[in-house]
């Protein structure tokens, strides 16, 4: 066996591919999601509460920071809802081969970026 490893890693200097991405950010956003649990349950039960209760939910959530923390949630949310599509197609043996696989990664990528710029735009109005 060749002892040709290297001693130690340079993260900085890995490049995954464009699969690799998806997929760590599809478990990011799953983790996200899963974080969130707690927050909106107390959200809910405050809000469940009475009128004074909702009206403290609504103004929490028309902060800023917390609008933009729902942005980022939003991304998360349809990012797993797409690349999971995306694994349960690969799943049925569909965009296995490496080009396929490329070409359904950015699509990922960028239709859970147009669909939170979407969900963004809703939030404005």
């Amino acid at each position: 066996m060749t002892k040709n490893r290297p001693v130690f890693l340079e993260l900085q200097r890995i490049r995954l591919p464009i699969p690799g991405v998806v997929s760590i950010l599809h478990r990011v956003s799953g983790v996200l999601m899963v974080l969130s649990i707690p927050v909106f349950t107390a959200l809910f039960a405050q809000a469940l509460t009475g009128p004074e209760g909702f009206a403290a939910s609504a103004e929490f959530l028309g902060h800023p920071l917390v609008m933009v923390a729902l942005l980022v949630l939003a991304w998360g949310v349809l990012h797993h809802l797409i690349a999971g599509i995306r694994y349960l197609l690969i799943d049925l043996g569909w965009g296995v081969d490496l080009p396929t696989a490329r070409r359904t990664a950015w699509g990922a990528l960028f239709s859970a970026l147009v669909v939170t710029l979407v969900v963004a735009g809703g939030m404005v109005l």
